[in-house]
């Protein structure tokens, strides 16, 4: 699959995501792709780029984390797209496994496809 754009990788590892955010009983999931908004998008895109230049799980963590933060979010018990808070800003050793799997899909995820 080899000459997918970093848009079409990003949909791919969305929509993962959102898989497993279902599977784990997430009390608010991602949007379908489709539906998400474009700073949820341009999330993905960016974290596409950076496993790309070789980026581990833990590193693309941090980046989400500066990317979220640059965007106004900040941590909170509960994620909350209005409120901008998300119980993931923490450190990646702090992110419980489940956490750190998605991150580690996403990388292989773009891995597969790049």
């Amino acid at each position: 699959m080899s000459g997918l754009t970093s848009v079409e990788i990003a949909r791919v590892c969305h929509e993962a995501n959102r898989a497993l955010q279902v599977l784990e009983g997430d009390p608010a999931p991602s949007p379908a792709w489709d539906d998400a908004p474009h700073w949820q998008r341009a999330s993905a895109v960016d974290g596409v780029r950076q496993a790309q230049a070789g980026a581990t799980p833990a590193q693309l963590h941090e980046a989400w984390c500066e990317f979220k933060r640059a965007e106004g979010w900040t941590f909170g018990p509960v994620k909350d797209a209005d409120a901008r808070t998300h119980p993931c800003l923490i450190p990646y050793a702090d992110l419980p496994q489940s956490q750190r799997e998605k991150d580690a899909v996403f990388a292989a995820i773009v891995a597969a496809l790049s």
